[in-house]
């Protein structure tokens, strides 16, 4: 159920004055990348549906928001996202799920991370400190090495939004870091072309990825997950099909706000 609820947070109580205070020893040559981020923005709300076979099971929100808070100085996107089962499909597995993820605005990496799982009653409290500039990421107890711009769960899922897939020939991997429970994981997505997809909201323009998974835990083989995004500037994820080893999914967006750009609709 991990798998399915990509979507995710938590609203952490700190002060800017607080969150300063855990990068008060960094590379001040260090420069950091800039990225030209022309695919969402402050105030942008996504909201989708997960199905269970035929059955609706959950219920997921992204949003984007200021950042009260800095990283040495740097301003910041919060990224918050909950998921949820519904209350019909709690008796069978009951899921209250909360991520959030500091992201620079200008580099498009997170700086700090919080998870916090409830998922059937498996439990995950998670927080990650992102030191970027000492290519180190703090969880409390342990340090852990790991390469520049790497992402988090959460994170990854707005720094894809900014790759550019204008030329993008089938067949094509793009690939970035992530750090998942401790251990980094180089996140692959292989583009399938152009598409046209159907959901609740209509029918849309779409490019289709197939993201190189695990398997073996949910999935039986790597192209077992379908992912249709908006093909215009706002890259939102619209629909995702997966087959899972005692089932299938499906997770489409059922409403959007605050989109930066016109959406690809026809």
């Amino acid at each position: 159920m991990k798998k399915t609820f990509l979507l995710l947070l938590l609203c952490v109580g700190l002060t800017s004055n607080s969150y300063n205070a855990l990068f008060n020893t960094y590379n001040e040559h260090l420069v950091f990348r800039k990225i030209i981020n022309e695919s969402f923005t402050i105030g942008e709300k996504l909201t989708y549906r997960l199905h269970y076979g035929i059955i609706d099971a959950g219920e997921a929100v992204l949003q984007v928001k200021e950042s009260k808070i800095k990283a040495k100085g740097r301003d910041l996107y919060r990224i918050v996202g909950t998921g949820r089962s519904i209350k019909a499909f709690d008796w069978f597995f009951k899921v209250r799920d909360r991520y959030e993820s500091y992201v620079d605005k200008e580099s498009i990496m997170p700086w700090y991370f919080i998870r916090r799982v409830n998922e059937g009653g498996f439990i995950i409290n998670q927080d990650y400190t992102l030191h970027q500039d000492l290519q180190l990421v703090d969880d409390g107890e342990t340090k852990i090495k790991v390469p520049l711009n790497v992402q988090d769960m959460l994170s990854a899922y707005y720094y894809a939004r900014t790759l550019d897939f204008e030329n993008a020939e089938k067949g094509d991997v793009f690939e970035f870091n992530t750090i998942v429970d401790g251990e980094i994981f180089p996140l692959k997505i292989k583009f399938l072309g152009r598409d046209q997809i159907k959901i609740r909201m209509g029918k849309f323009k779409a490019l289709k990825f197939c993201p190189v998974i695990q398997t073996g835990r949910v999935f039986k083989k790597e192209e077992d997950l379908t992912v249709w995004i908006s093909d215009d500037k706002n890259k939102i994820p619209l629909c995702a099909k997966a087959k899972i080893l005692f089932g299938s999914v499906k997770f489409e967006v059922v409403d959007y706000q605050g989109l930066l750009n016109p959406i690809s609709k026809i």
